[in-house]
C-alpha cells in the first residue's frame, strides 16, 4: 500500500502540466530532497515537507540616556532579561546612548549638553566608546547592563573610584580619570579581555566626539522624531502601541513579531 502511495506521488509530481521547469536536470524522485533542488525545478509548493526558511530577526534599536531612570529601567528590566532568554538569530538590538542631548559647535569643536548633566554625557561616550572598542554585541552588552544597574552609571566600572584630580581632562565640567578606573569593574567582571586604557583614550580623544555626533545624526534623523526617552523601534518603526507593548512584555512582543 506504502509502496502504491509513494508511486501515485511520483506519478503525479511527472504528469504533464505538473512536470518540473525547462532545464531541470534532477528526477522527480529527488525533487523535494532539499530545497535548492526544488526551486531550481520550480516545485516548491509540492514539496510540504521542505524546512521553511529562518525567519528574519526583529529588529530592535534603544535611543537613551545613561542616566535616565526610565531607561535604565527599561534596559536593566525588560529588554536585557529578553536578550538572555532569546537564541540570538530572534533579536538584533542597536544601542543609541544620546537621547535629549543637544549638540554644538563651540570655537570649532563639538560641545554637549545633556539632560541629566555633564556625568551623563560622560556616561554616554563612555558607553559609546565601550561599544566602539568591544565590537560585539555579547561583549559588550552584559557590560552596559551592569554599569546601567549599579548605583552610579559613571563608577561602576571599579570597585573603588578615587576622586579624579582637577588637571584631569574634562568631559563637559566632569573630569575624565586618565585610566577610566571606574569602569574596570564591570568589565573585570563581563568582558575582561576589553582594555580599559582603549576605552579611556577614545573618551579623552576625538573619537569619543565622533561616536557622539554619529548618535546624534541617528537620533536627529528619527521619523516621526523622538518626544522622550527610551524611544523604542521595532523593525525600524516607532508607534504608541509598539512602544507600550515592548514596555509591557517585550518577550512577548518580539516572539509575536518573529515569523
Amino acid at each position: 500500500m506504502a509502496a502504491a502511495v509513494a508511486l501515485a506521488v511520483l506519478v503525479a509530481l511527472a504528469a504533464p502540466g505538473l512536470g518540473a521547469a525547462p532545464g531541470c536536470d534532477h528526477p522527480a524522485h529527488r525533487w523535494c530532497r532539499s530545497r535548492d533542488v526544488a526551486v531550481a525545478c520550480q516545485v516548491q509548493s509540492r514539496c510540504p515537507s521542505l524546512p521553511h526558511p529562518a525567519a528574519a530577526p526583529v529588529e530592535l534599536s534603544l535611543y537613551y540616556e545613561s542616566l535616565c531612570p526610565a531607561c535604565r529601567e527599561f534596559l536593566v528590566l525588560k529588554l536585557f532579561p529578553t536578550w538572555l532568554l532569546l537564541p540570538e538569530e530572534m533579536l538584533n538590538i542597536t544601542l543609541v546612548p544620546y537621547g535629549n542631548a543637544q549638540e554644538r559647535n563651540v570655537s570649532g569643536k563639538l560641545d554637549f549638553q545633556c539632560q541629566h548633566g555633564p556625568e551623563e554625557c560622560l556616561g554616554n561616550m563612555m558607553e559609546a566608546c565601550l561599544m566602539h572598542e568591544a565590537k560585539n554585541f555579547s561583549t559588550f552588552f552584559p557590560v552596559i547592563f551592569c554599569l546601567e544597574s549599579g548605583s552610579s552609571v559613571t563608577k561602576n566600572l571599579e570597585a573603588v573610584c578615587p576622586p579624579p584630580r582637577p588637571s584631569l581632562p574634562l568631559v563637559g565640567d566632569v573630569p575624565v580619570p586618565l585610566s577610566v578606573p571606574c569602569a574596570r569593574q564591570c568589565l573585570q567582571i563581563y568582558a575582561p579581555e576589553v582594555d580599559s586604557g582603549r576605552i579611556s583614550t577614545c573618551v579623552q580623544g576625538d573619537t569619543g566626539v565622533a561616536l557622539m555626533h554619529h548618535n546624534a545624526q541617528l537620533t536627529q534623523a528619527l521619523d516621526p522624531p523622538h518626544q522622550y526617552v527610551p524611544w523604542i523601534t521595532i523593525n525600524g518603526k516607532h508607534t504608541d502601541e509598539l512602544q507600550a507593548q515592548a514596555e509591557a512584555s517585550l518577550l512577548a512582543l518580539v516572539c509575536h513579531l518573529y515569523q
